[in-house]
């Protein structure tokens, strides 16, 4: 395919494309389909064109590239190392499963992972820098051209040890995703309220920050909203679930061309949904077979539990 050919996306997403070794009450998978760009891209499928840029090693299977190709998801910007082993995480989770206990990291291409865009992905409209070193997430901000939205997604790590790149990362995008452990360290306060205001003065005009099965909350200059997870009775594998958030979110404002805080708000209703389906199986095994129809469903059912 030549450089012509490839379509620009509505959405482009920078993240991980990973083997995962997963185990929880419900039992015990290995060598599964993970990472942050894999169930972004696959939830915000649903919504909007998305283009994938990543690396895998030549050990990615033919059928892990197929789930992506068959929700439409560009791969002109997923490079392929012939001499490296794609990104492995081990975990286990127990208890409530509201948090991951690492096992395991393999980086192994990813160390030496420098992202290229192909020039039709640097002028997608809507962007989406998935959780990784903010060395890195700025220079995908130096390939885009004009993009309408840019969101990104953080970790402790790069809180702990890159805080200077990574605030001036956020001085340069429009939005932040992050958890609410993630967001009181990033800030400095323990309140989360305090936090997300303090988060909103770094930079981006709204901070969404993930609360797990407690839902998710807003913070912007203009509005504060507040979101509660979709009630369900069993969690399989939360494996994902934060990423297919973003996804959600990242995809309904794609497809709609929004970006105004009121049309976040709304978004974050969608992304809420699609989050869970993917807990509700392990790995994308529910998600890479959902339905938009079922998406919508229980969206109404979604705007039933929280009217007033």
């Amino acid at each position: 395919m030549s450089a012509m050919d490839i379509e620009t996306p509505d959405l482009c997403v920078v993240g991980t494309l990973a083997f995962d070794d997963i185990e929880t009450p419900s039992g015990v998978r290995e060598g599964i389909l993970g990472g942050s760009a894999t169930y972004f891209s696959v939830a915000a499928s649903h919504f909007a064109k998305v283009g994938v840029v990543g690396v895998v090693g030549e050990d990615f299977p033919a059928e892990f590239r197929r789930v992506l190709e068959g929700h439409d998801v560009g791969l002109a910007g997923l490079e392929v190392d012939p001499k490296g082993k794609t990104f492995h995480w081990k975990g286990k989770y127990e208890g409530d499963m509201d948090q991951a206990q690492t096992l395991a990291t393999d980086l192994n291409v990813l160390e030496t992972f420098a992202p290229k865009l192909p020039e039709a992905y640097q002028a997608s409209p809507y962007v989406f820098l998935a959780n990784t070193d903010p060395a890195i997430q700025m220079s995908v901000l130096d390939q885009l051209s004009d993009p309408r939205l840019v969101v990104m997604d953080t970790m402790n790590l790069w809180i702990d040890i890159a805080r200077d790149n990574l605030l001036k990362v956020l001085k340069r995008v429009d939005g932040l995703m992050i958890n609410d452990a993630e967001a009181k360290a990033l800030s400095g306060e323990d309140n989360l309220i305090a936090a997300g205001r303090a988060l909103v003065d770094f930079g981006p005009r709204f901070v969404v920050v993930k609360k797990g099965e407690h839902g998710s909350f807003l913070f912007s200059d203009s509005r504060l909203f507040a979101l509660p997870s979709y009630p369900l009775d069993t969690v399989v594998d939360p494996t994902g679930a934060g990423d297919s958030f973003a996804g959600g979110v990242m995809g309904y404002l794609a497809g709609s061309n929004a970006q105004r805080v009121n049309d976040v708000c709304r978004s974050m209703l969608y992304g809420t949904v699609v989050a869970s389906f993917t807990v509700s199986d392990f790995s994308l095994d529910c998600l890479s077979t959902l339905e938009r129809a079922q998406v919508d469903e229980r969206a109404d059912e979604m705007r039933g539990f929280i009217r007033v």
